[in-house]
């Protein structure tokens, strides 16, 4: 018997154990009608979340009055409505997406079937375009019950992502196997307790976990999401492991490697960040004796991107995590959810974090920089390795940054030159100094003699109005530059 399979065979004992049905607990015989078990879907996911639990269960094979174990015939395998799937034909149906798996579990008694359904967050959960809620162990329309909106509503926007249960009613032994607590004190610096209770009580401490009735554990997302020993393990969450991509070529047509991240993000950072070290290109750099091979981008950059987009992603769009895609001309970060700064204004701006105890907690291990230094480091970076200017833009529902390999100036198209333009205006601006013609060839690396061409990148950028002069009329010599906006 495989360790899954016992996991659901348990799982379904401690559910029909219960006295009764409860708001986010349904059991059915052999009733598996397409409509009402979508409408079961939307009630229970909506009920869990004013409930405070992290799943809602829907399970067939069990007598819903005496919770005997009866067996059904329902395959969710090999249901089909019209010629889609059921789980497809479920999912379309369903607005906001939210997760759910059927899990068929063969019991003593007889074969049953598990709906584990995850629970509502930001929005009340629909099915066809309507909401529904249960009321008891009764399914109902939510609004008919207009309290349970609103009372929905202000948990939604009370609870941020990381307080949210990963996984409830874990044992001792449960937390200690499935989160990597020796990473934990070793980022944190702190030596490991020797015993148990010491463990659990620093775990508890940071929030990672949570004490419940029982003496059992939940493990909140905040500590699931930063050292599960496999996100994996963790239905919620495993679909937000990094994923890290090399292409041949400029196209996403051919694919040379491809690797899924498994461990949380503060546990694997540093073998994330290796990783991706190890595809990128490099180039040889001859000295007076040696030959030294040097890597195309900074590693600083690198790490502040990528730590930024596990930091601001959205957790709540679901279908995908973060993305690392390595091209031969190009690199791409890329994390679910729109920005909550504009994108022009990475630089200057402190940044602002859906998930502030995750960026907390993140900074404290010192995966990531101090608030609002990291993007001036990423093109303070750049400029430094002679490269062009970094890209941050919104794609769809996803924030996407993006670093170049180098390219000569000449090569440049007219974009990249005023967008390099315009963060090197920024950059100076945030370090209390304003852009030059001498400052800005000294960022692409042009000669003295050769100021025309600075000039003439500073007239692109003014026409496209990424900057403004600091004073109209200070004589052309001394003309100093400031971004548009400041």
């Amino acid at each position: 018997m495989t360790q899954e399979t016992a996991y659901r065979q348990s799982q379904v004992r401690e559910l029909v154990a219960l006295r009764t049905e409860t708001e986010w607990l349904e059991l059915k015989h052999n009733n598996s009608d397409p409509q009402q078990t979508g409408e079961y879907v939307s009630a229970l996911a909506n009920a869990a979340a004013l409930c405070g639990k992290a799943f809602a269960y829907l399970i067939w094979g069990i007598d819903d009055s005496s919770h005997a174990v009866l067996g059904t015939s329902f395959d969710p395998r090999h249901t089909k409505v019209g010629n889609e799937e059921l789980e497809s034909w479920l999912l379309r149906q369903l607005s906001p997406k939210i997760n759910f798996h059927f899990h068929v579990v063969q019991l003593d008694e007889g074969r049953v079937v598990l709906l584990e359904i995850d629970r509502a967050s930001r929005h009340p959960v629909q099915f066809a375009g309507q909401e529904y809620i249960r009321i008891g162990s009764y399914k109902k329309k939510l609004k008919d019950f207009p309290e349970k909106e609103r009372a929905l509503w202000r948990i939604f926007d009370a609870t941020p992502f990381e307080d949210m249960p990963a996984l409830e009613k874990a044992g001792a032994d449960d937390v200690l196997r499935l989160l990597d607590y020796p990473a934990y004190f070793d980022l944190m610096g702190r030596p490991l307790p020797e015993n148990r209770s010491g463990i659990l009580s620093a775990l508890a401490a940071d929030e990672l976990i949570a004490p419940i009735e029982g003496g059992r554990w939940s493990i909140r997302n905040l500590g699931a999401i930063l050292f599960a020993k496999r996100l994996a393990d963790f239905s919620t969450l495993k679909r937000k492991a990094v994923r890290v991509i090399a292409y041949k070529g400029t196209s996403r047509v051919e694919t040379l490697r491809e690797q899924e991240g498994t461990r949380g993000y503060a546990a694997g950072f540093e073998g994330l960040i290796g990783y991706i070290n190890g595809l990128l290109p490099s180039t040889e750099v001859i000295g007076q004796a040696l030959r030294k091979t040097t890597p195309i981008y900074p590693e600083l950059a690198i790490r502040e991107l990528v730590a930024n987009a596990l930091i601001h992603q959205d957790f709540f769009v679901t279908g995908g995590g973060p993305m690392v895609e390595i091209f031969s001309d190009r690199m791409e970060i890329t994390n679910p959810g729109l920005p909550l700064v504009d994108t022009d204004r990475f630089l200057d701006n402190p940044p602002r974090s859906r998930n502030e105890a995750l960026a907390s907690l993140m900074r404290r291990v010192g995966i990531c920089e101090e608030r609002g230094s990291g993007v001036d480091k990423v093109v303070s970076q750049t400029e430094l390795y002679q490269l062009p200017a970094p890209a941050f833009e919104v794609v769809g529902e996803h924030t996407r940054s993006s670093l170049f390999t180098p390219l000569a100036l000449t090569k440049m198209e007219s974009r990249d030159r005023i967008r390099a333009c315009y963060l090197h205006a920024c950059l100076r601006y945030v370090q209390r100094e304003f852009m030059t013609n001498a400052s800005l060839r000294e960022r692409f690396g042009i000669a003295t003699q050769n100021s025309a061409i600075a000039s003439r990148l500073i007239k692109e950028a003014l026409k496209a109005k990424a900057i403004r002069p600091h004073d109209e009329g200070a004589s052309r010599k001394y003309m100093r530059y400031l971004p548009i906006w400041a």
